[in-house]
């Protein structure tokens, strides 16, 4: 599976600014793995963190999108879980992303919670989409609105939408222009019963939002207001 790479930061109070961010592990592990979670320097791992880790381990989604457990940046929080996912159509991939669930049980300043959930989402677009004023203000809106939607609470919402182009000369000429959009992001996930958040939930607003980001149809009825993708770039090989 195709995932996305870079760094990652937990987009909000600075944190990457006064520590920096850990790249990016390469080696991917199962969905059902444990190598996703980081423990802390070998402590025990919170049982509200431990629970939040299962739920996103065992939460059903939808076919299109194949979610596998990654390596967890190690610096952003006491305890770590990731995942990366691809929107899958036959042997292409449609757009790719990675979230991360950090837990600090003495809590976090600029998260004002335990908990913080942190994304990065990509896919490729028609340049002349690209090119819209707009589009940044509804990819936020693709964000966001897929949380609404599944009627969840959170807080402290921060990050990034990023438009980037690729034109190619002399011997890659006879490549057409490529331009790709990512969304950074970060929030704090309602705390539930028990001090834990309801990652599951999260989780299938992520997948709508790749899915969003894609070009897929919803799975079910979502927030009106939420501006689809009208096109998007054709399929990246895996």
């Amino acid at each position: 599976m195709a995932a996305a790479q870079g760094r990652l930061s937990d987009g909000a109070g600075g944190m990457d600014e006064a520590k920096g961010t850990e790249e990016e592990a390469r080696h991917k592990g199962g969905h059902n793995g444990s190598n996703g979670s980081g423990g802390g320097n070998g402590s025990t791992v919170p049982p509200p963190f431990a629970a939040a880790v299962e739920a996103l381990r065992t939460a059903r989604l939808r076919p299109q999108i194949e979610v596998e457990a990654t390596p967890a940046p190690k610096r952003l929080a006491p305890h770590a879980y990731a995942l990366e996912a691809a929107v899958v159509d036959g042997d292409d991939d449609l757009a790719d992303g990675r979230l991360v669930l950090l837990h600090d049980p003495a809590g976090h300043d600029a998260w004002h919670g335990t908990f913080r959930l942190v994304t990065l989402v990509r896919a490729e677009l028609e340049p002349e989409m690209a090119a819209d004023p707009l589009l940044p203000d509804v990819c936020w809106s693709w964000l966001t609105g897929a949380l609404q939607a599944r009627g969840l609470t959170y807080g402290e919402p921060s990050g990034t939408v990023t438009r980037a182009s690729s034109h190619y000369f002399g011997g890659l000429s006879a490549r057409p222009s490529a331009s790709q959009i990512e969304i950074r992001a970060s929030w704090t996930p309602r705390e539930g019963l028990g001090g834990v958040p309801d990652t599951a939930a999260h989780l299938s607003s992520w997948c709508d939002l790749l899915a969003q980001v894609a070009g897929l149809p919803p799975a079910a009825p979502g927030d009106a207001s939420v501006v689809t993708l009208p096109q998007r770039r054709g399929p990246q090989s895996r």
